[in-house]
């Protein structure tokens, strides 16, 4: 017999049973803190919801994005939607991009989403035998690495493309005719 299944049965049960409460409570202890520390955003899981129900349509190879009007009026607290913004994109969850429509709004897009789409513009190119796609993985390096924020002017962009050959101007043409970049 087992030395500890033995010292168990000779325990009284009130005895076993507050150890039972104890261990239990105590492993309730640290899930509470495993909870604590799993934070979910009410930002995000509203983006998912609405990443969720963009339409799916085979022949067309844009990916979902939200507008920023669009998620203010689902999460009541804005403050909190800017804050968890700015750091699912700190964080490399989200990209948001300045619209160039007058307007005051944004469009986000998750970055594997965003990286997608920019890996069919790439496809699609090769099947069209175009030259210069080299700018489209540089771009990926070098400039969605650095740049976080929602634009990027004309000199910065070259200067970050630059780093690795010479930018022409048809380097960043492709990118805008590609719908990668929307010039102002």
């Amino acid at each position: 017999m087992n030395k500890d299944t033995n010292s168990d049965s000779s325990k009284p049960k009130k005895r076993r049973r507050d150890e039972e409460i104890e261990a239990e409570s105590s492993s309730s202890d640290r899930t509470l803190s495993l909870e604590e520390n799993l934070t979910f955003s009410d930002t995000l899981v509203a983006l998912r919801i609405m990443r969720a129900q963009f339409p799916h349509i085979d022949k067309v190879s844009i990916r979902p994005f939200i507008l920023q009007s669009q998620l203010y009026s689902s999460v009541n607290d804005r403050t909190q939607v800017d804050r968890e913004l700015e750091s699912l994109r700190r964080e490399r969850v989200l990209r948001v991009f300045k619209l160039n429509t007058g307007q005051d709004d944004h469009a986000i897009m998750f970055l594997d989403d965003y990286l997608n789409q920019i890996e069919c513009v790439v496809k699609r190119m090769e099947e069209k035998k175009q030259v210069n796609l080299e700018v489209f993985e540089w771009f990926q390096t070098h400039v969605l690495d650095s740049k976080l924020e929602p634009s990027v002017g004309h000199e910065e962009l070259c200067s970050l493309l630059s780093i690795v050959g010479k930018v022409k101007d048809e380097h960043i043409s492709l990118l805008i005719n590609a719908g990668i970049l929307v010039s102002e």
